[in-house]
């Protein structure tokens, strides 16, 4: 996977520290299955940024062209998805939906949907550029 020793050896002992958070979290007490969805949901954060950030590296990289205006569409959806997941841990950590509260409980709603569809469609269409690209 990767091409040097160590760098594997890096990322295998941060991914067992990553693994060990939600299970030393429940050995103090707090065994409900919620906190548990919170300590993964908020572990989950630093790798979308670390997606966005070499999402958007790499179609920098690439220069434009299909590759790279594929890349700039996932990196978009890959940014848009993680505000969402920080609203939601936002929302579910201090019960503050920022959405409702600026557009009323429709208006948050459709947001929502918006997002997720933003999400959807700029990665479908980042991966179909990709994948066409690939064909030459």
């Amino acid at each position: 996977m990767f091409k040097h020793k160590k760098l594997t050896k890096v990322f295998f002992t941060l991914f067992l520290a990553i693994l060990s958070v939600p299970l030393a979290a429940q050995s103090h007490g707090d065994s409900g299955s919620d906190s548990f969805n919170e300590i993964f949901g908020l572990i989950e954060l630093p790798f979308l940024i670390i997606a966005i950030v070499f999402s958007f590296l790499t179609a920098k990289r690439l220069k434009g062209g299909r590759f790279g205006s594929g890349m700039q569409l996932l990196a978009w959806g890959f940014l848009i998805m993680a505000v969402g997941h920080l609203h939601m841990q936002v929302d579910s950590l201090y019960n503050f939906n920022l959405f409702n509260t600026l557009l009323g409980n429709t208006g948050g709603r459709a947001a929502w949907f918006i997002a997720l569809v933003a999400t959807w469609g700029l990665s479908a269409l980042g991966f179909l550029k990709i994948y066409k690209a690939s064909n030459l």
